[in-house]
């Protein structure tokens, strides 16, 4: 398929007269919409589109540390956007490759640490219990566990998986169960997995 053949995304210029209500762009409306947002959000403001969002946020927080800028944030970022995580918080260096979260980072609100320190001290006063996902001995199977609906999802650097710090100051850990010969899957992969154990518990389908 060459370039002149590919679909276009989103929609053209809005047809007829132009709606008034506020949450509309006037320049989405003259050149069209071509963002990656659902059918609802079609030439809606940026400001919009957050302040909608936030209106119905799930409880749960995601939060990864960077130690060695880590490429699967962008990806568990946009995860934590599909499944409208209240937050994202990365732990460790502040730069962190943002092409994989194909630009919900927009209208997903990433918090900071410098240290794991910072997060737990969120956690607690926030009323958010800590909950580590690793292959560790004596983690928890997810998959016959419950999580708690006010919780933060913690996740660790690719490779060595979450560091010592952040193991002691987890109030529970669980692992994700694997059947092939790979020690682990990458950070991106099992946010998903995690994101969606909580969506299963305490979300409705969406409208």
């Amino acid at each position: 398929m060459n370039a002149d053949d590919e679909l276009e995304v989103g929609v053209g210029p809005w047809p007829g007269p132009w709606p008034t209500d506020p949450h509309y762009d006037p320049q989405l409306l003259a050149e069209g919409d071509r963002r990656n947002v659902v059918d609802r959000y079609r030439y809606w403001r940026l400001e919009a589109v957050v302040a909608d969002l936030d209106s119905r946020r799930h409880d749960f927080h995601v939060a990864i540390e960077n130690w060695q800028h880590d490429f699967n944030i962008g990806t568990v970022v946009r995860t934590a956007n599909a499944f409208l995580a209240a937050q994202v918080h990365i732990v460790g260096r502040r730069r962190w490759n943002r092409r994989g979260a194909m630009v919900t980072d927009r209208y997903q609100h990433v918090r900071h640490h410098d240290a794991v320190e910072g997060l737990v001290g969120f956690a607690r006063g926030a009323g958010l219990e800590l909950i580590g996902i690793d292959n560790l001995p004596g983690s928890l199977p997810l998959e016959s566990a419950t999580l708690p609906r006010h919780c933060v999802l913690l996740f660790g650097q690719e490779g060595p998986g979450l560091s010592e710090a952040a193991r002691g100051a987890c109030d529970r850990m669980f692992s994700i169960a694997q059947y092939g010969s790979t020690r682990s899957i990458n950070a991106g992969v099992a946010s998903a997995v995690a994101m969606h154990a909580w969506i299963r518990a305490h979300a409705a389908p969406p409208a």
